[in-house]
């Protein structure tokens, strides 16, 4: 039995489609199927139960899958016992991250990180949360920093502990411009500019409420800085997250009730990792976890 397997074995019970998880592993999907049917010959048992659409582990298939993560878990620590004992570790690190306040907590960590291993280099993509696991899936990126909630089928994850704040952004000769928060009668039958896809299914379109219907989005974008350019042209309202920057001539207005949300340091289950990628993310779960604690009044010592 071999890990490389195990590790096929689990991303198809993860997809439950060959298809998909051939795409994943970048192997055809004949391939696929010959190797779990040798795993299953070599097991005396049947793993999978398949129809025409998709697939479902077994009773089987459900033990392997848990003595798989073991054995896979227990073999990836041990390597990295290895490897982290190595003062030269090099590699690229990708990650990919949403505007956020939070994303200051995700570079201080990657300077804490490059000062113990210096030899790492690193690629920062920006976009939303659909691009980046987008990204993720297709193996581009290692990890992301995303809006919660996280698809906890798909992702391992740890928790940002920074709420982010939303408002807009107005343009200082705006009559929005005086007010000290912006309730959604305020935004009814302006014209917005938004970075959410679906109004409707937003937290933002549930602030709304019953003047959802009023509100005219003219502008979509994925990155505040090109909305807040739109904003400084008059073309309409920002809808944004407070940011530790500026904007010459808008102004940031929270909302009123208030409106927060969270984020998460997310990466996909059972995938390997190089090893500075998977030295990242141990690092990243102390140095951010110690955060949380701090917060709490648990820790009285910086992280790592």
């Amino acid at each position: 039995m071999e890990l490389r397997v195990l590790n096929y074995f689990l991303v198809i019970a993860r997809e439950e489609n060959f298809t998909r998880a051939a795409e994943q592993l970048h192997v055809t999907q004949p391939t696929l199927s010959r190797q779990i049917a040798d795993l299953e010959k070599e097991l005396g048992v049947k793993l999978f139960k398949r129809s025409n659409h998709s697939i479902v582990l077994t009773e089987d298939g459900m033990l392997l899958k848990r003595r798989a993560q073991e054995i896979l878990s227990l073999a990836e620590k041990t390597k990295r016992d290895f490897l982290y004992q190595e003062e030269k570790l090099d590699g690229t690190v990708t990650i990919g991250s949403g505007e956020f306040l939070s994303t200051r907590i995700l570079t201080d960590c990657i300077a804490a990180f490059h000062k113990k291993y210096p030899r790492i280099r690193y690629e920062v993509f920006s976009g939303n949360a659909g691009s980046i696991s987008d990204n993720i899936e297709r193996g581009l990126l290692d990890m992301g920093l995303m809006s919660e909630p996280i698809d906890i089928r798909k992702y391992e994850f740890i928790s940002m502990p920074v709420k982010e704040e939303w408002g807009v952004l107005v343009r200082d000769d705006s009559p929005l411009a005086a007010k000290e928060t912006i309730t959604p009668q305020d935004l009814s039958g302006r014209p917005l500019i938004s970075s959410v896809n679906n109004m409707v299914e937003s937290n933002i379109g549930k602030w709304l409420g019953s003047y959802l219907s009023q509100v005219d989005v003219i502008a979509k974008g994925n990155l505040l800085y090109n909305e807040a350019l739109l904003g400084q042209s008059n073309i309409g309202v920002v809808l944004a997250i407070r940011l530790n920057c500026r904007y010459d001539g808008l102004r940031f207005i929270p909302f009123a009730p208030a409106m927060e949300s969270t984020t998460a340091l997310a990466w996909k289950k059972e995938q390997f990792f190089s090893p500075a990628a998977a030295a990242f993310i141990d690092f990243a779960k102390k140095y951010i976890g110690g955060i949380a604690h701090d917060d709490r009044g648990a820790l009285d010592s910086p992280a790592p």
